[in-house]
């Protein structure tokens, strides 16, 4: 089958790297304009531009797909199928409707739950026991498109953003072949989306690390291995911003009496190899901290550089 990808950061590149092993033909790869990066602003390349050059595949990279001039573009190639994951702009009806098979999307949750920008990390912020991956056919509201196939991954307790990124990354492609199997040979079938079911993922943003020590105890420690690596958790301390990698939820009912009184954000436990903070209800051993302009360290070594004083406060940026 004569295909064209569309896709731009690194969660889509096992996607495109399982088609170009197939028996398929990836005629074209669409991926969004190549943007500066780092102090230097040197233009840089997306993942999945990359992965095409590496494998002699012609890229385009329009500032918008849907005008009429990149519309006879890709008409030309003559597509039996578009896939699109994580491609980052609106696909129009044009396009959707110019292939045989259609425009299949690969997406990052168990539809309908999770539409939207950031099902990954939202999946682990609010603490799911499994999530997965689904094709689906586009339409023109995002993620709402009639279902094909899914396959579901449970989550491990200390899953991360960055873990489960990498999880359902790779159980894109399969999945993604699988169904193009199904579609070629007249037996896929679409599911309509319940809305009753739906939610939302929106995009993350740098300020949800900044941690509100009112919460509960495990909420922020979801929100912690949610948002790692980015825009990851920081809170403040002695006037430095400090950025939390890794911690462990204290039951309230391991407190002691004065420690379960304490305000939010107040350090309970302050010892050689431990580091523990009260929050709204429980309380979090710090493991992993990161000071500003320095590495990831263990709290034994953070304490050892960074003394810090029981019953001293940790508070919002």
């Amino acid at each position: 089958m004569r295909i064209i990808f569309m896709g731009t950061p690194d969660f889509a590149v096992p996607v495109l790297q399982s088609l170009i092993n197939s028996r398929h033909e990836v005629v074209a790869v669409v991926t969004q304009p190549d943007r500066p990066k780092g102090r230097g602003k040197n233009m840089q390349f997306s993942p999945v531009k990359e992965c095409a050059l590496a494998h002699n595949i012609p890229v385009m990279q329009p500032v918008n797909v849907s005008v009429p001039e990149v519309i006879d573009e890709l008409r030309a190639y003559e597509p039996e199928l578009i896939v699109v994951v994580a491609f980052g702009q609106f696909v129009t009806k044009k396009i959707r409707e110019m292939p045989k098979y259609g425009c299949i999307n690969v997406h990052a949750s168990l539809l309908p739950k999770y539409r939207g920008a950031g099902p990954i990390q939202w999946a682990v912020i609010n603490g799911e026991k499994e999530s997965g991956v689904t094709t689906m056919y586009m339409c023109r509201e995002i993620d709402k498109g009639d279902m094909l196939l899914k396959d579901t991954v449970t989550l491990d307790p200390k899953e991360t953003g960055d873990s489960l990124h990498d999880k359902l990354s790779m159980m894109g492609g399969p999945l993604l072949l699988k169904t193009i199997d199904q579609l070629e040979d007249g037996s896929a079938v679409r599911i309509p989306q319940c809305e009753e079911e739906s939610t939302y993922a929106p995009k993350l943003e740098k300020t949800m690390g900044n941690i509100d020590w009112t919460m509960d105890a495990d909420r922020i420690e979801r929100l912690v291995r949610g948002l790692n690596s980015w825009p990851g958790t920081f809170t403040k301390i002695h006037g430095k911003t400090v950025k939390i990698w890794d911690c462990d939820v204290v039951c309230q009912e391991t407190l002691t009496e004065s420690q379960a009184a304490a305000t939010p954000g107040t350090v309970i436990v302050s010892e050689k190899d431990q580091l523990i903070v009260k929050a709204g209800n429980g309380a979090l051993s710090l493991r992993m901290l990161q000071p500003e302009g320095k590495k990831n360290m263990t709290v034994d070594a953070y304490l050892r550089g960074y003394p810090i004083a029981q019953g001293e406060l940790f508070t919002q940026v």
